[in-house]
């Protein structure tokens, strides 16, 4: 940290500059202050001759809105944006984002100040940082941010800072004709080998980083710096250093192979079973750093505002106008002072000349033209291909833009210019610490310089870099204009810090694709200040064991205990503790578990009904289907379709011999026929007897139909068949539209079966006691008179979406959709109270819906996450996403999640890992 800059920024919005924190090839990064709350800030402003180029300014806003998506657990949620709507006509937009500051120091200079990480602390940084890869992962996504500069050590845990490959760029440089060479970090086997980067490359990376954190040096720099490229390749990284404990962990990391490679969430499991932050408590850095970081805290609470801004009403800290000193400007140079001349430079910080290749694949023909500066995209057979590019028409930037290294930067790069040292700043007095080297624009280098081994100017002429593809978000359509041809391109020119090239490769923002749909078509919106935070600390965490089958289903019973069926045996774990409390083998494979009264635990398996005592799993009664209906041989019990109190429904079916007529005279008799029938049936499961069955229509074989009860009133009970068990012949009769049943409440008599408008055979539904059916309609929500089928009102969705099973609550209704948003509209009008997006990228299963016990916070899950609202407004509260669990094969299980909740607490479950949050 240190001292502002003449010609620094002053104000981002309503944040005002105390001190540079740090800088990168892309951005400098400040801490700042919002006078009016006090609340500190650590801004990210992107250079000014950078953000002049549009590709650098769509790729930064995407990196920003991935941060958005990421936030929580180890990544500071974001604060606030520059507002493109500040931007003085004319002017270039002011790129900058603000985010929670946390006291922290980046790995590169922790490792200046106390040397190599303890094996404890290299467990929780090497966790922290694999579980927000799991996340980046589970959304099929390539992060591709990580480097020595852009991970912080905070005093509970690690951070992570950059969300591309500008966040985590070794330099950055604008070039003529709206190109842009950005140089990335480390470069991994796969890309040496020409193929895609993917999951598995952001783990070797990882590697890299623990290997550094373990040792001070980064494996593959010994060496020559031409043969950089066949060390990543061929050699075996040199581990010594590292403690024997991790040693095989981070080798396995730097496999060769990707498909060799842990995942993240299995390297996260390995480092730290009970998650970074549970090993991180009571504090995890030595004591040099934990000082440091404390007396960063310190200093940056002792910082005044500059002068000039203490005078500042304020109210200009929202002022519309950016000020001047925060617009781009034109590139400043920094000028060498007389004592960086004279002082001699170190060795190890000089860069190398860079060496001659062989490699003929690295040479350009000598009567190759040189790429111009218009962009237009062209085969270069002459240059190593990286990520599969390959020839093509040039075609819009719209879907990704690729990545050429422009003739003139394969020459070796110019000696940097050593930074211009900064004022101290009046702080209260601190330690004096040694300092990691920097360099313009690159940050802390933890490692010698070496020059690029990716070119040379030989006889042949100078060669050429990787040609890599980059994913983009789509540019805004341009203003008419002659030069439309011109297309811009963002250079990625491999790079070397430490001896490493840098790689370039494909990376989307989280949960894109590797197209244009990687980001939204419109510039990023100016966050809210109700933005997720991180979720609550859980009050337990129960980890079902990996020696049994996973979860089937999950229940709770009674607000105690928390029923858990597998294929294996039903158990319980205690709601108050987390602590499992029994098993037993006879509820295996059992239906979702209920209360039979205040005293047994009632659970349905494939062959029984058993009822068990809550405090040990005891069996104190059981009714085999064979004696409960032995007028049924045979009888296969279906899911259950739905419970009330002490009665369930559910549907069964069985199997019986219809003869054959007696056959005519002279005729040969026919064979007699197997007829499944079907019945729907309600039981009392406190009184353990059949209230009634009534038979309906077979399903698809095996010829259960599978039964939901969507309302139930005081007359009659509201049924939908799953269109999955309907038979050929009924998908037919049907013509496509779906059906409710209705069964008198007493008799299980069929009274009516109605179809609601166009509504679907898979459209959700849902209904009240008062008589009103749900139904998704196409893209909207529409609701019915359920005896009538006359329409009341319709709401409509979202494009190209349709509504999931909505979830009744008094007077609102709570609606879920595929495009991951879920709002309340009211019963009675239909009129919408509030729509948010849970921000999960892409679209999917709309997620599921559940209430907290006082129905003041809805929570929302689905494959990806479980976002928690305020139910009244719609505030988005928190998000949370946890690792994944590790497979028998070393595979991250990216289940969906499930919710239950009950009093003050909700339990979200993933596979095998259950989380108690509290929630209002």
């Amino acid at each position: 940290m240190e001292a502002l800059r003449q010609d620094d920024p002053r104000r981002f919005g309503r944040f005002t500059a105390l001190a540079r924190f740090d800088e990168g090839a892309s951005a400098v990064r400040y801490v700042a202050r919002d006078i009016a709350t006090g609340e500190s800030a650590l801004i990210t402003a992107a250079r000014p001759e950078l953000a002049a180029v549009p590709v650098f300014s769509r790729r930064f806003q995407a990196e920003a809105r991935t941060a958005e998506r990421l936030a929580g657990g180890w990544v500071a949620p974001p604060l606030d944006t520059g507002d493109p709507a500040a931007t003085p006509a004319g002017g270039a937009e002011p790129l900058w984002t603000a985010a929670g500051y946390v006291p922290a120091l980046p790995l590169a200079e922790a490792i200046g100040i106390a040397g190599p990480l303890p094996e404890r602390a290299l467990r929780i940084l090497g966790a922290g940082i694999a579980e927000i890869l799991s996340r980046v992962h589970a959304a099929g996504s390539v992060l591709q941010g990580l480097a020595p500069g852009t991970v912080l050590l905070a005093a509970d845990g690690p951070r992570l800072t950059a969300f591309g490959p500008l966040g985590a760029a070794a330099s950055a440089e604008a070039r003529p004709g709206g190109q842009l060479s950005v140089r990335l970090g480390y470069l991994t086997p796969e890309q040496i080998e020409g193929k895609e980067v993917s999951a598995a490359s952001d783990l070797f990376v990882l590697g890299l980083l623990l290997a550094y954190a373990a040792s001070g040096t980064t494996p593959f720099t010994e060496g020559p710096a031409e043969e950089a490229t066949r060390r990543i390749a061929e050699d075996d990284p040199e581990l010594d250093a590292v403690p024997e404990e991790l040693r095989e962990l981070i080798a396995n990391c730097l496999a060769k192979d990707p498909d060799q490679r842990p995942t993240a969430g299995t390297v996260a499991a390995e480092l730290a079973l009970e998650g970074a932050a549970g090993l991180a408590r009571g504090g995890w850095l030595p004591e040099p750093l934990a000082a440091a970081v404390a007396d960063q805290e310190a200093r940056v609470l002792a910082l005044e505002v500059p002068e000039e801004n203490a005078a500042a009403e304020p109210g200009q800290a929202d002022a519309p106008a950016a000020p001047e000193d925060a617009r781009p400007g034109a590139p400043r140079t920094l000028r060498e002072p007389e004592s960086a001349r004279t002082a001699p430079e170190p060795e190890d910080a000089r860069p190398l000349p860079a060496p001659p290749l062989a490699a003929p694949a690295l040479r350009k023909p000598a009567d190759a033209p040189a790429p111009q500066g218009d962009g237009d995209i062209d085969e270069d057979r002459g240059t190593t291909r990286f990520l599969d590019t390959g020839p093509r028409p040039p075609q819009n930037d719209r879907p990704t833009t690729q990545l050429a290294l422009p003739h003139e930067l394969t020459a070796p790069a110019p000696a940097a210019h050593p930074v211009q040292p900064a004022a101290p700043l009046a702080l209260p007095a601190a330690p004096v610490t040694p300092q990691p080297h920097s360099h313009p624009h690159g940050g802390p280098a933890p490692y010698p310089a070496a020059a690029l081994p990716a070119g040379t100017a030989g006889p042949g002429g100078p060669g050429q870099g990787p040609m890599v593809s980059l994913p983009l978000p789509p540019a805004p359509a341009p203003a008419p204009d002659p030069a439309a041809s011109r297309r811009t391109l963002l250079t990625i020119a491999a790079a070397a810090v430490g001896g490493l090239i840098v790689g370039g490769g494909s990376v989307a923002a989280l949960g894109s694709g590797d197209t244009a749909r990687a980001t939204d078509d419109k510039p990023a919106p100016k966050p809210r200040r109700t933005l997720p935070g991180q979720a609550p600390e859980p009050r337990w965490i129960y980890a079902h064991p990996a020696s049994e089958s996973s979860p089937l289903t999950t229940a709770l019973w009674q607000d105690k205990l928390l029923v858990v069926t597998s294929e294996s045996q039903a158990s319980a774990v205690d709601l108050r503790t987390g602590k499992r409390l029994w098993q037993r083998a006879d509820g295996a494979k059992g239906q979702a578990a209920l209360a039979a009264g205040a005293d047994l635990v009632f659970v349905a398996s494939p062959t029984e009904f058993l009822w068990l005592s809550p405090e040990n799993g005891k069996v104190v009664h059981r009714m085999r289907y064979t004696e409960a209906f032995d007028d049924l041989p045979g009888l296969t019990v279906g899911r259950l379709a739905g419970s009330s109190g002490p009665v369930i429904w559910f549907t069964g079916s069985h199997t019986v011999t219809v003869k054959a007529p007696k056959p005519k005279k002279g005729k040969k008799k026919d064979k007699d026929k197997e007829v499944v029938e079907a019945y729907f049936f309600a039981y009392d499961i406190v009184q353990r007897k059949e209230l009634w069955r009534t038979p309906v229509p077979a399903g698809r074989a095996p010829g259960t139909p599978a039964y939901r009860v969507v309302a139930e009133r005081s007359a009659d009970v509201l049924v939908r068949q799953d269109a999955a068990s309907l038979t050929a012949a009924e998908v037919k009769k049907t013509k496509g539209k779906g059906s409710v049943r209705s069964f008198d409440q007493k008799t299980g008599k069929l009274l009516w079966t109605r179809q609601y408008g166009a509504a679907s055979l898979e459209a959700a539904t849902s209904g009240d006691e008062d008589g009103t059916l749900y139904a998704a309609v196409g893209q909207d929500l529409q609701a019915f008179e359920a005896d009538t089928a006359k329409p009341l009102w319709r709401v409509e969705g979202s494009d190209g979406s349709w509504f999931g099973t909505p979830l009744i609550a008094g007077p609102l209704i709570h609606t879920t959709e595929r495009s991951r948003l879920v709002g309340a509209v009211e019963r009675e009008s239909g009129r919408l109270v509030w729509r948010r997006s849970t921000e999960v990228p892409g679209t999917g299963p709309a997620p599921s819906l559940t209430l907290s016990g006082s129905e003041k916070t809805l929570i929302a899950a689905d494959a990806i996450q479980v976002t928690a609202f305020s139910a009244a407004d719609g505030e988005r509260l928190w998000k949370f996403q946890d690792i994944g669990s590790a497979g028998p094969k070393g595979e991250t299980v990216s289940a969906s999640y499930r919710t239950l909740a009950f009093g003050e607490t909700v339990v979200v479950q993933r596979d095998r890992s259950f989380y108690a949050f509290p929630v209002a």
